[in-house]
């Protein structure tokens, strides 16, 4: 990542891997996956750019601080700094199962 900052600076590396989100997103989800769990606040709002989510409806909780959402027949967890504990991940996409 340093390499990357030094070569084209902070924001474009930043934008350049926010769009690789964005992208892989909506492409997965063009390929049938309904269910994401995301971490990190800026990837969480650029999964959430790339599946063109206009609305998200709150549901259940995954974890303090981090609600299962839905879109589009798509279920989401976006997780965003310390929340959640070291088996995070797997509960989730467990809890998402039933979800979207």
């Amino acid at each position: 990542m340093r390499a990357a900052q030094d070569a084209f600076g902070s924001q474009a590396a930043a934008d350049a891997i926010e769009g690789l989100f964005a992208t892989l997103s909506a492409t997965l989800a063009a390929r049938g996956v309904r269910r994401f769990v995301v971490a990190g606040g800026e990837t969480s709002g650029a999964v959430v750019k790339g599946l063109q989510a206009v609305v998200l409806n709150i549901g259940p909780r995954a974890a303090a601080g981090v609600p299962l959402v839905q879109t589009r027949g798509l279920a989401l967890a976006l997780k965003s700094g310390t929340f959640g504990g070291p088996a995070f991940f797997r509960e989730t996409l467990k809890k998402t199962e039933t979800a979207g």
